[in-house]
């Protein structure tokens, strides 16, 4: 999914007066150079947009102001050309509300050896005019990430890069409004969570509607309106037999369709990026909803099952972090594990709920029996994972804090055929090792939701829980257990203490 047109990155630059209006005009010029840069690199998703040189204290603020209130800007790079006396940007860094990215660079990629005079030395002065700038930012506590290197280097606009994507689904989570179709399923904990807290930290907005809100719209849903949807289908899938156009079951595949639109119908008239469904709860729906919630989250909405709103706030977040990369990400759930023979490894799906942006090849539209929520036979896509690299996220309420826990995984094939096995699911080796990576999640309380994505990059999650002053523990080759646990120690201090009184 791309990012929107109309949002962007704005480019300040420090520096002084007391150079003279020759050497600003330099300032301005070559800044411009470097912002443009950036702007035309494949890696940035959105515009950078350069902003005039910031001199006094009252032009920083202002501009600070300026981006804070803009609903297009969604994070600030700040670079100081020259040196720029960082008392001035006191005030201006405590009025802005929007990430920032402290751009340690200058406009020379080589040194002129031989042509090098004062006057290069005074216009070049970022190596320790960003020294000064790095301390405010640090005395100010300001929450940020740093990237040093050359505008024409991929490797750095590629680090930017994935910083914009990380401010992206700050954006997203601001404003992401997420309907809860019923409550949690019933006696689960880790499913709950404080949602005022998290409209306080993170900005997600979370209600719950009746689901026969929703049964409403479903049986308001005419047959003209079902029709594409099924040519679709037709298109898209291999519809199995018995669904098809004339096949015993065709009329199951048209109420999967009619849910569809109706769903869709709900979330968009709602402004919703987001929302869950409950098994236990499905009012006067005659199936559970499948295929419709494959789709929806295929298009790039936030999903989860049993009322968990976290999970699908996260699918949601990483989808807008992921844009147009190639890969997928899915809501998921460890099910089952392969403790050998072989290397072993999780056996990951959900009942029905997996998105096909993580397929590997066509995906099958089939009907079976679920065994649970006393419905009709549901409707669902069913394939198998692409391999790859990628992690698994998951989000917890540790009651003062959230919590955010990572592990790396690879994709991987089934070590046989699954012919009885009628879901989508994905098969993954845990980093460091099956025994080592539960271990440390099971310590660090991660949860049996997680999202699953082969398409964020690990620093991207990064950089989001920085500006989300989120906790983030990751699993990857590295871990040792024992280390695990006492960073886990560590982070309850840390936590606890950095609490407002």
């Amino acid at each position: 999914m791309s990012a929107p047109a109309d949002l962007e990155v704005w480019f300040l630059t420090g520096s002084q007066s007391l150079y003279g209006d020759t050497v600003l005009r330099q300032v301005f010029e070559q800044s411009a150079v470097i912002a443009g840069e950036l702007d035309r690199g494949a890696e940035i998703p959105v515009r950078i947009v350069h902003k005039p040189v910031l001199t006094t204290a009252s032009a920083i603020r202002d501009q600070c102001i300026a981006a804070t209130a803009s609903p297009h800007c969604v994070g600030v790079i700040l670079w100081m050309h020259t040196f720029s006396p960082a008392k001035a940007w006191i005030a201006g860094l405590e009025a802005l509300d929007k990430p920032v990215l402290h751009f340690h660079t200058q406009a020379n990629l080589s040194l002129p050896w031989h042509d090098i005079d004062m006057g290069f030395m005074n216009l070049n002065q970022a190596a320790h005019g960003d020294r000064e700038f790095g301390y405010i930012e640090t005395r100010l506590r300001i929450r940020r990430k740093t990237v040093v290197g050359h505008c024409s280097d991929s490797s750095t606009r590629r680090r930017i890069g994935m910083w914009v994507h990380a401010a992206l689904g700050w954006n997203e989570s601001r404003n992401l409004r997420l309907a809860r179709f019923g409550d949690n399923m019933r006696d689960v904990a880790v499913t709950e969570g404080d949602k005022v807290e998290a409209q306080i930290r993170l900005g997600l907005s979370v209600n719950t509607y009746g689901v026969n809100d929703l049964v409403a719209l479903v049986d308001g849903v005419g047959e003209s309106a079902i029709d594409p949807l099924i040519d679709e289908y037709a298109a898209s899938y291999t519809l199995a037999p018995e669904l098809a156009v004339g096949g015993g079951r065709h009329d199951s595949l048209r109420y999967a369709a009619r849910i569809e639109v109706a769903l869709r119908a709900f979330l968009t008239d709602g402004g919703f990026g987001a929302f869950t469904s409950n098994f236990e709860d499905l009012g006067g729906l005659r199936q559970l909803p499948g295929l419709a919630v494959q789709r929806l989250m295929a298009d790039g909405y936030g999903f989860a099952g049993e009322g968990d709103w976290k999970t699908a706030a996260l699918v949601r977040l990483l989808k807008v972090m992921g844009g147009d990369e190639p890969g997928g990400t899915s809501f998921m759930e460890d099910y089952t594990y392969h403790l050998g023979p072989g290397e072993p490894k999780i056996l990951g799906a959900h009942m029905l709920e997996v998105c096909p942006t993580i397929a590997d090849g066509r995906p099958s539209c089939e009907i079976h029996p679920l065994g649970i929520g006393g419905r009709e036979d549901p409707v669902r896509l069913v394939f198998t994972a692409a391999i790859g690299p990628g992690f698994v996220v998951g989000m917890l309420d540790m009651g003062e804090r959230f919590r955010l826990v990572a592990n790396d995984v690879q994709l991987v094939a089934p070590d046989e055929p699954l012919p009885n096995l009628p879901v989508a699911r994905a098969v993954w080796q845990p980093a460091p090792s099956l025994a080592t990576s539960a271990e440390a999640w099971l310590t660090a309380g991660g949860p049996h939701h997680t999202a699953l994505t082969t398409q964020v990059d690990f620093e991207t999650l990064t950089d989001f829980a920085t500006i989300a002053d989120i906790e983030l523990l990751h699993i990857d080759n590295d871990t040792k257990i024992n280390d695990f646990i006492k960073e886990v120690r560590w982070n309850q201090v840390y936590y606890r203490l950095a609490q407002p009184l």
